[in-house]
C-alpha cells in the first residue's frame, strides 16, 4: 500500500500459496503499470473461440481473502513494515508510532482468522525490505492515499465472503483505516508530516475495540468513501 504510493521499489520473496517455492515480486508503480498494460493489451487482442467458456472465474476462498488482506501490497503486513521503517529512521514520531501498534493488532486479527479457518500462518515477507521515505511530509501525504487504497481493498474483500465472523473483522479493519488512520495522516500532512499528539485519533482506535480485533463481537461501521461496503 504505502510502497506503491511512495514509489519505493521493494523486492521481496513471498511464499507461494501453492507450495514452498518463492517468487520475487517488484512492487514499484512502474512494474505494476507495465503489468496492467500488458494484461489489457492481451485481453483486447484475444478473442475466445466458439468452444471456449466465458464463465466467471471461481470465487476466492475465505483463506485466500484473509491472505490478501494480510500479505497484499495494500495489506497489514506491508503497512506494519512501512511504519517500522519510518520509526527506525526518524524515531518515535506520531502518527506513525501509534498506527504501527494498531497495524500489529490488525495483522493479529487476520492471523487469528487464518487459525480459525485452519490455515497456515505466513511470516511477514516485507520486514526489512522497505525503506523509509526521504521525509515525513512525503510519508504523511502518500500514506493518506494508502489508507484510501486499504479501505477499497476491504470493500472488495467484504463483498467476496458470506462468513459472518470474517465480515465483522474486515469491517472493523476498514473502519479503523477510514475513521482513524486516514484522518491522522491527513492531519499530519497539514502539519509538516507529524502530529504532536494522537489524542484525537489513537484513543478512538482503542475505544473501538481494536485491541481485541480478533474478537468478532464488535460490529463494523465507519463513514463511507463514496461507496458501500
Amino acid at each position: 500500500m504505502r510502497k506503491q504510493a511512495l514509489g519505493i521499489v521493494a523486492t521481496v520473496s513471498v511464499l507461494a500459496l501453492a507450495g514452498c517455492s518463492t517468487e520475487t515480486i517488484d512492487l514499484s508503480p512502474e512494474a505494476n503499470a507495465a503489468e496492467t498494460a500488458i494484461a489489457a493489451e492481451a485481453q483486447a487482442t484475444e478473442s475466445p473461440t466458439p468452444t471456449e467458456s466465458t464463465s466467471i472465474a471461481e470465487p476466492m476462498t475465505d483463506v485466500e481473502l484473509v491472505l490478501m488482506a494480510l500479505m497484499g501490497p495494500e495489506g497489514e503486513y506491508a503497512a506494519g513494515a512501512s511504519y517500522a521503517a519510518v520509526l527506525d529512521t526518524f524515531g518515535d514520531v506520531e502518527p506513525y508510532a501509534s498506527i504501527y501498534q494498531a497495524e500489529l493488532r490488525h495483522a493479529d486479527a487476520l492471523v487469528r482468522q487464518l487459525e480459525r479457518l485452519g490455515a497456515e500462518v505466513p511470516e511477514n515477507p516485507y520486514t526489512g525490505a522497505i525503506e523509509a521515505p526521504a521525509d515525513l511530509q512525503t510519508a504523511a501525504e502518500a500514506w493518506a492515499e494508502g489508507e484510501i487504497l486499504n479501505v477499497e481493498l476491504y470493500d472488495f474483500l467484504i463483498s467476496q465472503t458470506d462468513d459472518a465472523q470474517l465480515i465483522k473483522v474486515f469491517e472493523n479493519l476498514r473502519a479503523a483505516s477510514l475513521d482513524m488512520h486516514l484522518p491522522a495522516f491527513e492531519a499530519a500532512a497539514e502539519n509538516g508530516g507529524t502530529l504532536d499528539s494522537m489524542m484525537d485519533f489513537g484513543h478512538r482506535d482503542g475505544g473501538m475495540g481494536m485491541d481485541d480485533m480478533h474478537s468478532t463481537d464488535a460490529s463494523g461501521g465507519g463513514r463511507r468513501l463514496g461507496k458501500s461496503a
